[in-house]
């Protein structure tokens, strides 16, 4: 949801009151009840005229909004009005001009997904934190995994794999026991879920620049579900995954609370 209607900044003038911010919220009472008071507050601009973007919610609305806006030139800053929230700032209603005006930036650049169905349908996705493969069925999935052109697992037996981005290291990649990776690295995660065959096979890293490709064997006995970013192809019978480094998105952070920071700092939870 987005409020439309500019609301003129009260009280006394603040030297950032020029800055124009688009707010987004999700779909929770909590965050549209804190929509509409920053909107209040601080007046509404159109999205394709904001310089920032300022999305409350929780990450699975932050991840919405990044994609929704991938196409606008303002940045999002994020503020936590949902559970987890790792993509998120601190809510704080007060001092929020001067907040961005001193936030840090970083840039994540997302995977290209292209799934074909068993029909040999396409479908094309992007995913900021990771593209997964999971199986559909009772029965475990089996996958030959490629990296760039080159074979590299004949067959692994498990309820799923997926490959994730530095950004969504910290998301289903370290749920699955998959490593945390520093939001500079130029390596994604290649991890899996309950792997059976090779028994002790915890997953590979891999550069930012390989093409990834799932084949599915035996997928009328074993059925394979591709989820990018919780956009989802059922019956996938081959998945190509590579980094998109021709869209950026850039998400803002309180000083000192940036994702190099957090990702750091989850490792010593």
């Amino acid at each position: 949801m987005v409020l439309s209607e500019p609301i003129a900044l009260y009280g006394k003038r603040d030297p950032f009151m020029d800055m124009k911010i688009a707010f987004t919220a999700g779909r929770s009472d909590m965050a549209r009840s804190a929509c509409a008071s920053l909107v209040a507050r601080y007046g509404n601009a159109p999205e394709a005229e904001a310089e920032v973007i300022v999305a409350l919610g929780g990450d699975g609305f932050m991840l919405h909004t990044l994609h929704r806006t991938q196409d606008l030139p303002a940045p999002v800053y994020g503020m936590n009005r949902g559970t987890v929230g790792f993509l998120m700032n601190e809510y704080a209603e007060e001092g929020l001009l001067e907040r961005l005006a001193l936030a840090e930036e970083e840039v994540v650049n997302p995977l290209s997904m292209k799934a074909t169905s068993a029909d040999g349908t396409e479908h094309r996705a992007l995913a900021i934190n990771e593209v997964s493969l999971l199986r559909a069925g009772p029965q475990a999935a089996k996958l030959r995994i490629s990296v760039d052109g080159k074979v590299r697992l004949e067959e692994l037996v498990c309820d799923g794999a997926l490959l994730a981005t530095p950004a969504g290291s910290t998301a289903y990649n370290y749920s699955a026991h998959g490593p945390i990776l520093p939001i500079g690295a130029d390596v994604l995660a290649l991890t899996a879920m309950a792997a059976y065959r090779p028994r002790r096979w915890r997953g590979a890293l891999i550069p930012k620049t390989a093409r990834v490709r799932f084949d599915v064997l035996e997928p009328d006995k074993r059925p394979v579900m591709a989820d990018a970013d919780s956009r989802s192809v059922r019956d996938v019978v081959v998945v190509e995954i590579r980094s998109e480094p021709a869209i950026s998105h850039r998400i803002l952070f309180d000083p000192g609370h940036g994702l190099e920071e957090r990702l750091i700092s989850e490792q010593f939870v």
